[in-house]
């Protein structure tokens, strides 16, 4: 009976967001809170003069995509599949195959994701930063041809997993990303720094003009998208996370420990306090973006974040988030030896 009343109502919570939205053509919920057209500030131009320059100059090599640019940008696509359903299911309680369908090229809905439970805040933006992966996948398969969807596990059992390997015992109850916003935010704080990582390990191995453009444009967002995440653990880093009496900085710094410990290349990933000389110019034991020495990113191979994604340690033995694998040529070449 109890299981009934819940599907009941989660199918009411979907008629009324239905019900007051207007589909658009690839299915997007149109917001409607959204004020009616007006001449945005934003959109107002004044050309005195002669009309601007609005085009970058001519690339120094003009090929637009290089044969060797198509497998590591394919590659990130697994990151983004795995964003997008993450955060879509969070925020909408659909994925994929309901907002954009055509863009899994075929591959299989995740398993376990779920809408969660969350505040206005952090629901409108969990389903921008959602919206904004569609966005993504659909850029990567139009510059450089696409990969289908792997089968991607967002359960809370999986979740609940990475946290108890993280702090090296189980912790009960067992963790939930879906029961509220903190909990999101933390199982936010999982995944989405990867694609970080490894739009900066790709940029120095690419040259076409329009692949680069399009790295630098994901990267700009994927680092906005992390920068959020956690802006709003910051805020909240002395807090404990009920009901384990466990604050968010040391979720975010066992996290972040465990990435380094399952990449096996060093560190790479810091948590929001740091000991002071791992701090900016050190100086400053709190730590709210991830950087080295210098406050550059990091810089991830596909290799590594396998080991991390797999939580196996090894990018030969698939597991974790992608339990048959990622996709693409160079995930499956490692499945191959």
């Amino acid at each position: 009976m109890a299981s009934y009343a819940s599907a009941s109502f989660m199918l009411l919570l979907l008629l009324q967001l239905w019900s007051c939205s207007e589909a658009l053509p690839r299915g997007h919920p149109v917001d409607p809170t959204c004020p009616p057209e007006w001449s945005s500030v934003v959109a107002m131009s004044s050309n005195h003069g002669k009309p601007p320059s609005c085009q970058p100059p001519a690339p120094h090599i003009p090929v637009a995509v290089f044969p060797y640019d198509v497998d590591p940008m394919q590659f990130a696509t697994n990151l983004e599949f795995t964003e997008a359903e993450f955060f879509l299911h969070g925020a909408y309680g659909v994925g994929l195959d309901e907002i954009a369908p055509k863009l899994a090229l075929g591959g299989p809905p995740s398993v376990g994701s779920r809408k969660a439970n969350l505040d206005e805040v952090t629901w409108r933006i969990v389903a921008e930063f959602g919206l904004q992966e569609v966005g993504h996948i659909r850029a990567i398969q139009r510059t450089v041809g696409g990969i289908p969807r792997p089968l991607i596990d967002l359960s809370p059992h999986n979740f609940a997993r990475v946290m108890d390997e993280a702090f090296g015992y189980k912790l009960d109850p067992p963790f939930d990303p879906y029961v509220n916003s903190l909990n999101f935010l933390l199982a936010s704080y999982v995944i989405p720094y990867l694609g970080l990582n490894g739009y900066v390990g790709t940029n120095p191995i690419i040259d076409g003009y329009e692949t680069k453009k399009l790295l630098a444009g994901l990267l700009g967002v994927e680092a906005g998208q992390d920068a959020v995440i956690r802006a709003l653990l910051f805020e909240r880093r002395g807090e404990a996370v009920p009901p384990y009496n466990i604050t968010v900085a040391e979720f975010t710094d066992r996290v972040s420990a465990l990435r380094n410990r399952l990449g096996r290349c060093g560190v790479k990933d810091e948590g929001l306090t740091v000991p002071r000389e791992l701090g900016a110019e050190g100086v400053l034991c709190t730590n709210v973006l991830s950087a080295d020495r210098d406050s550059l990113s990091y810089a991830r191979t596909p290799a590594e974040l396998l080991r991390i994604l797999y939580l196996t340690g090894d990018e030969h033995v698939p597991g974790g988030f992608y339990p048959e694998g990622a996709n693409g040529r160079i995930a499956r070449s490692f499945l191959g030896k």
